[in-house]
Protein backbone atom coordinates (compact mmCIF):
# COMPACT_ATOMS: atom_id res chain seq x y z
CA UNK A 1 0.00 0.00 0.00
CA UNK A 2 1.40 3.86 -0.40
CA UNK A 3 2.76 5.29 2.03
CA UNK A 4 0.76 6.74 4.82
CA UNK A 5 -1.13 10.37 4.32
CA UNK A 6 -0.62 9.39 0.08
CA UNK A 7 -3.52 8.75 -2.39
CA UNK A 8 -4.45 5.17 -3.24
CA UNK A 9 -5.91 4.92 -7.30
CA UNK A 10 -8.33 1.90 -7.63
CA UNK A 11 -8.49 2.86 -11.27
CA UNK A 12 -4.69 1.71 -11.11
CA UNK A 13 -5.37 -2.08 -9.47
CA UNK A 14 -4.43 -4.67 -12.18
CA UNK A 15 -3.61 -2.48 -14.89
CA UNK A 16 -0.55 -2.95 -17.22
CA UNK A 17 1.77 0.02 -16.77
CA UNK A 18 5.35 0.24 -18.74
CA UNK A 19 7.75 2.66 -17.41
CA UNK A 20 10.88 3.58 -19.29
CA UNK A 21 14.31 4.38 -18.03
CA UNK A 22 12.64 2.32 -14.34
CA UNK A 23 16.21 1.23 -13.09
CA UNK A 24 17.03 4.35 -11.44
CA UNK A 25 16.02 7.91 -10.25
CA UNK A 26 12.41 8.89 -11.00
CA UNK A 27 11.95 6.29 -13.29
CA UNK A 28 12.77 3.68 -10.06
CA UNK A 29 10.76 5.53 -7.82
CA UNK A 30 7.39 5.81 -10.20
CA UNK A 31 8.48 1.99 -10.73
CA UNK A 32 7.80 1.48 -6.84
CA UNK A 33 4.67 3.84 -6.31
CA UNK A 34 2.85 1.85 -9.44
CA UNK A 35 3.46 -1.56 -7.56
CA UNK A 36 2.37 -0.65 -4.63
CA UNK A 37 -1.18 0.80 -6.47
CA UNK A 38 -1.68 -2.87 -7.10
CA UNK A 39 -0.65 -2.30 -10.97
CA UNK A 40 0.92 -4.63 -13.43
CA UNK A 41 4.56 -3.12 -13.87
CA UNK A 42 7.16 -3.82 -16.59
CA UNK A 43 9.84 -1.28 -17.06
CA UNK A 44 12.79 -1.27 -19.44
CA UNK A 45 16.50 0.13 -18.89
CA UNK A 46 19.84 -0.70 -20.12
CA UNK A 47 21.02 -0.49 -16.34
CA UNK A 48 20.99 -4.69 -15.70
CA UNK A 49 22.23 -4.80 -11.90
CA UNK A 50 19.99 -1.63 -10.76
CA UNK A 51 16.94 -2.97 -12.31
CA UNK A 52 17.22 -5.82 -11.00
CA UNK A 53 18.08 -4.58 -7.28
CA UNK A 54 14.63 -2.49 -7.50
CA UNK A 55 12.41 -5.87 -8.48
CA UNK A 56 14.11 -7.79 -5.30
CA UNK A 57 13.74 -4.58 -3.09
CA UNK A 58 10.13 -4.15 -4.61
CA UNK A 59 8.66 -7.07 -5.49
CA UNK A 60 7.07 -8.32 -2.19
CA UNK A 61 5.29 -5.25 -1.41
CA UNK A 62 2.55 -5.22 -4.02
CA UNK A 63 -0.26 -7.67 -5.57
CA UNK A 64 2.08 -8.50 -8.71
CA UNK A 65 6.00 -8.10 -8.64
CA UNK A 66 7.05 -5.67 -11.31
CA UNK A 67 9.05 -7.45 -14.55
CA UNK A 68 12.11 -6.40 -15.57
CA UNK A 69 13.12 -5.88 -19.66
CA UNK A 70 16.63 -5.24 -20.78
CA UNK A 71 16.14 -2.50 -23.40
CA UNK A 72 18.20 -0.09 -25.71
CA UNK A 73 16.03 2.61 -26.20
CA UNK A 74 17.84 3.82 -29.32
CA UNK A 75 16.95 0.95 -31.14
CA UNK A 76 13.26 1.53 -32.54
CA UNK A 77 13.13 -2.54 -33.43
CA UNK A 78 13.83 -3.85 -30.21
CA UNK A 79 11.66 -1.31 -28.47
CA UNK A 80 9.07 -2.02 -30.76
CA UNK A 81 9.84 -6.06 -29.64
CA UNK A 82 9.99 -5.47 -25.82
CA UNK A 83 6.86 -3.84 -26.36
CA UNK A 84 4.86 -6.36 -27.71
CA UNK A 85 6.60 -8.77 -25.47
CA UNK A 86 5.00 -7.15 -22.59
CA UNK A 87 1.62 -6.91 -23.81
CA UNK A 88 2.02 -10.54 -24.58
CA UNK A 89 2.70 -11.18 -21.30
CA UNK A 90 0.69 -8.80 -19.14
CA UNK A 91 -1.95 -7.69 -21.79
CA UNK A 92 -2.87 -4.58 -23.49
CA UNK A 93 -0.98 -1.64 -22.26
CA UNK A 94 -2.87 0.92 -20.14
CA UNK A 95 -0.64 3.77 -18.79
CA UNK A 96 2.92 4.25 -20.68
CA UNK A 97 5.51 6.42 -18.86
CA UNK A 98 7.90 7.80 -21.14
CA UNK A 99 10.76 8.50 -18.80
CA UNK A 100 13.90 7.57 -19.92
CA UNK A 101 16.64 10.33 -20.97
CA UNK A 102 20.06 11.66 -19.81
CA UNK A 103 21.22 15.25 -19.47
CA UNK A 104 24.77 15.14 -19.83
CA UNK A 105 26.60 18.72 -19.98
CA UNK A 106 27.86 19.48 -23.82
CA UNK A 107 29.95 22.27 -24.96
CA UNK A 108 28.19 24.59 -27.55
CA UNK A 109 31.13 24.69 -29.67
CA UNK A 110 31.71 21.08 -29.44
CA UNK A 111 28.36 19.70 -30.96
CA UNK A 112 28.73 17.37 -33.61
CA UNK A 113 26.33 16.42 -35.91
CA UNK A 114 26.47 12.84 -34.75
CA UNK A 115 26.41 13.83 -31.32
CA UNK A 116 23.42 15.76 -31.75
CA UNK A 117 21.62 13.19 -33.54
CA UNK A 118 22.14 10.43 -30.38
CA UNK A 119 20.98 13.09 -27.53
CA UNK A 120 18.07 13.02 -30.00
CA UNK A 121 17.64 9.61 -30.28
CA UNK A 122 18.65 8.96 -25.85
CA UNK A 123 16.05 11.74 -25.08
CA UNK A 124 13.41 12.21 -27.61
CA UNK A 125 12.73 9.63 -30.42
CA UNK A 126 11.73 6.61 -28.40
CA UNK A 127 9.04 8.95 -26.54
CA UNK A 128 7.11 8.55 -30.11
CA UNK A 129 7.93 5.06 -30.77
CA UNK A 130 7.14 3.73 -27.56
CA UNK A 131 3.72 5.67 -27.54
CA UNK A 132 2.72 4.80 -31.42
CA UNK A 133 3.61 0.96 -30.53
CA UNK A 134 1.37 0.41 -27.24
CA UNK A 135 -1.33 2.99 -28.93
CA UNK A 136 -3.53 0.06 -30.90
CA UNK A 137 -3.88 -2.27 -27.80
CA UNK A 138 -4.49 0.23 -25.47
CA UNK A 139 -7.25 2.12 -27.87
CA UNK A 140 -8.73 -1.43 -28.23
CA UNK A 141 -9.08 -1.79 -24.45
CA UNK A 142 -10.49 1.22 -24.32
CA UNK A 143 -8.02 3.50 -23.82
CA UNK A 144 -5.45 4.72 -21.51
CA UNK A 145 -2.64 7.66 -20.34
CA UNK A 146 1.02 8.27 -21.83
CA UNK A 147 2.84 10.38 -19.68
CA UNK A 148 6.05 12.24 -21.43
CA UNK A 149 8.85 13.14 -19.25
CA UNK A 150 10.17 16.63 -19.91
CA UNK A 151 12.21 19.25 -18.21
CA UNK A 152 12.11 22.91 -16.90
CA UNK A 153 15.76 23.22 -18.13
CA UNK A 154 14.22 24.29 -21.59
CA UNK A 155 12.10 27.08 -20.01
CA UNK A 156 14.70 28.58 -17.81
CA UNK A 157 16.87 27.95 -20.00
CA UNK A 158 19.96 26.05 -18.91
CA UNK A 159 23.25 27.36 -20.32
CA UNK A 160 25.53 23.88 -21.62
CA UNK A 161 22.83 21.11 -22.50
CA UNK A 162 21.37 22.70 -25.97
CA UNK A 163 20.70 19.23 -26.97
CA UNK A 164 19.12 17.77 -24.21
CA UNK A 165 16.74 21.03 -23.54
CA UNK A 166 15.97 21.38 -27.37
CA UNK A 167 14.90 17.36 -26.66
CA UNK A 168 12.33 18.50 -23.76
CA UNK A 169 10.96 21.13 -25.60
CA UNK A 170 10.17 19.31 -28.45
CA UNK A 171 8.23 17.18 -26.00
CA UNK A 172 6.24 19.73 -24.96
CA UNK A 173 4.83 20.46 -28.42
CA UNK A 174 4.79 16.36 -29.07
CA UNK A 175 2.64 16.07 -26.07
CA UNK A 176 0.20 18.45 -27.31
CA UNK A 177 0.13 16.89 -31.23
CA UNK A 178 -0.47 13.39 -30.14
CA UNK A 179 -2.83 14.32 -27.95
CA UNK A 180 -5.02 15.93 -30.59
CA UNK A 181 -4.12 12.64 -32.24
CA UNK A 182 -5.35 10.30 -29.76
CA UNK A 183 -8.35 11.99 -27.77
CA UNK A 184 -10.84 9.98 -30.34
CA UNK A 185 -9.46 6.89 -28.81
CA UNK A 186 -9.67 7.89 -25.29
CA UNK A 187 -5.99 7.78 -25.09
CA UNK A 188 -4.15 11.04 -22.62
CA UNK A 189 -1.41 12.64 -23.39
CA UNK A 190 0.35 14.53 -21.27
CA UNK A 191 3.63 15.92 -19.68
CA UNK A 192 5.94 16.35 -16.52
CA UNK A 193 8.68 18.63 -16.37
CA UNK A 194 10.66 18.24 -13.34
CA UNK A 195 12.97 20.91 -11.99
CA UNK A 196 15.89 20.25 -9.56
CA UNK A 197 15.07 16.71 -8.11
CA UNK A 198 17.75 14.99 -6.11
CA UNK A 199 18.46 11.88 -7.78
CA UNK A 200 21.48 9.85 -6.34
CA UNK A 201 22.91 10.76 -10.37
CA UNK A 202 22.10 14.36 -9.62
CA UNK A 203 23.69 14.42 -6.26
CA UNK A 204 26.53 12.58 -7.75
CA UNK A 205 27.67 14.93 -10.67
CA UNK A 206 25.92 18.11 -10.19
CA UNK A 207 24.27 18.75 -6.85
CA UNK A 208 26.63 20.19 -4.43
CA UNK A 209 25.50 21.75 -1.25
CA UNK A 210 26.46 25.35 -3.01
CA UNK A 211 24.44 24.46 -6.02
CA UNK A 212 21.36 22.98 -4.28
CA UNK A 213 21.73 25.99 -2.03
CA UNK A 214 20.93 28.44 -4.96
CA UNK A 215 18.57 26.29 -6.45
CA UNK A 216 16.39 26.33 -3.04
CA UNK A 217 16.77 30.00 -3.39
CA UNK A 218 14.58 30.42 -6.44
CA UNK A 219 12.47 27.90 -5.58
CA UNK A 220 9.13 29.47 -3.89
CA UNK A 221 9.04 26.23 -1.68
CA UNK A 222 12.21 25.92 0.82
CA UNK A 223 13.35 22.53 0.20
CA UNK A 224 15.03 19.50 -1.27
CA UNK A 225 13.03 17.63 -4.42
CA UNK A 226 12.21 14.50 -4.46
CA UNK A 227 11.61 11.76 -6.92
CA UNK A 228 8.73 10.46 -5.12
CA UNK A 229 7.37 14.67 -5.71
CA UNK A 230 7.50 13.36 -9.58
CA UNK A 231 5.81 10.37 -8.78
CA UNK A 232 2.98 11.04 -7.29
CA UNK A 233 1.81 13.10 -9.79
CA UNK A 234 2.61 10.87 -12.26
CA UNK A 235 0.27 8.86 -10.42
CA UNK A 236 -2.52 10.95 -10.92
CA UNK A 237 -2.11 11.28 -14.23
CA UNK A 238 -2.03 7.72 -15.44
CA UNK A 239 -5.51 7.11 -12.99
CA UNK A 240 -8.88 7.91 -14.11
CA UNK A 241 -8.86 10.54 -11.07
CA UNK A 242 -7.29 12.87 -14.02
CA UNK A 243 -9.80 11.36 -16.74
CA UNK A 244 -10.56 14.93 -18.47
CA UNK A 245 -6.92 16.00 -18.67
CA UNK A 246 -5.05 15.96 -21.45
CA UNK A 247 -2.55 17.88 -23.95
CA UNK A 248 -1.11 19.19 -20.76
CA UNK A 249 2.57 20.11 -19.51
CA UNK A 250 2.75 19.99 -15.25
CA UNK A 251 6.19 21.61 -13.64
CA UNK A 252 7.30 20.04 -10.47
CA UNK A 253 9.99 22.22 -9.52
CA UNK A 254 9.01 24.13 -6.06
CA UNK A 255 8.08 27.27 -7.98
CA UNK A 256 11.33 28.36 -9.41
CA UNK A 257 10.23 29.14 -12.91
Amino acid sequence: MPADGFATYPSLRDRTVVITGGGSGIGARVVEEFVLQGSKVAFLDIAREAAQKLVSDVSARGAHPPVFFPCDLTNIAELRRVLREIETRLGAVRVLVNNAGNDDRHRFSEITPEYWDERMAVNLRHQFFATQAVVPGMSAAGGGSVINMGSISWMIPLPGMVAYTTAKAAIGAMTRTVARELGTANIRVNCVAPGAIATERQKRLWLTPEYSAQIIARQCLKRELMPADVARLILFLAADDSSAITGQTYVVDGGSV
